[in-house]
C-alpha cells in the first residue's frame, strides 16, 4: 500500500477567470462554508431537531506584496466607481512538485475591501496589501 502524506499549505496559486495572478500571494483565507441551521424543539421531549436553512460563506481574503501592476487595486477602484465586475477566483493548492492537488472556485466574486500596508520606517518587511471579496459560493 502506498503511503500518503498531507500536502503543505505553503504552495498555492490564485487565478482570476483562469488566468494566474502573479505578485507573490502570502496568504489566502476564507476557504470555508457553513450550513446555517434552524432549531426546532419537539414538544413533550427533550430533543432539538436541526433543519438546514442556507449555506453561509465568509469573505475570501487575499494578501500579497504590493507590486507595480496594481491589478487588484484597479478592480477595487472600479467597484468604488459603481462598475461591479463579477469574476471567478480560483485558489489552487499545489504539492512540492508544483502539481495541482486541490482547487476552490469562488463564483461571481468582486472586491469589497482593500487594506493598504502598514508603513514603518524601522522595519524591513515587504509592503503587504489585503483585499477582500464577496462571492456567491465555493465550488
Amino acid at each position: 500500500m502506498e503511503k500518503s502524506y498531507p500536502v503543505g499549505s505553503f504552495k498555492f496559486k490564485v487565478e482570476i477567470n483562469d488566468i494566474e495572478l502573479y505578485g507573490g500571494f502570502s496568504e489566502v483565507s476564507g476557504l470555508e462554508a457553513e450550513v446555517e441551521l434552524e432549531e426546532y424543539r419537539e414538544g413533550g421531549t427533550n430533543y432539538i431537531h436541526h433543519f438546514p436553512k442556507f449555506i453561509k460563506h465568509p469573505r475570501l481574503t487575499l494578501k500579497k506584496g504590493i507590486v507595480e501592476s496594481g491589478e487588484l487595486l484597479n478592480w477595487y477602484k472600479s467597484v468604488l466607481a459603481g462598475q461591479i465586475l463579477k469574476q471567478k477566483i480560483s485558489v489552487i493548492l499545489c504539492n512540492s512538485f508544483g502539481k495541482d492537488v486541490a482547487r476552490w472556485d469562488f463564483v461571481d466574486a468582486y472586491p469589497v475591501k482593500w487594506t493598504g500596508p502598514e508603513l514603518k520606517a524601522d522595519s524591513n518587511m515587504a509592503a503587504v496589501e489585503s483585499i477582500e471579496f464577496v462571492h456567491k459560493g465555493m465550488k
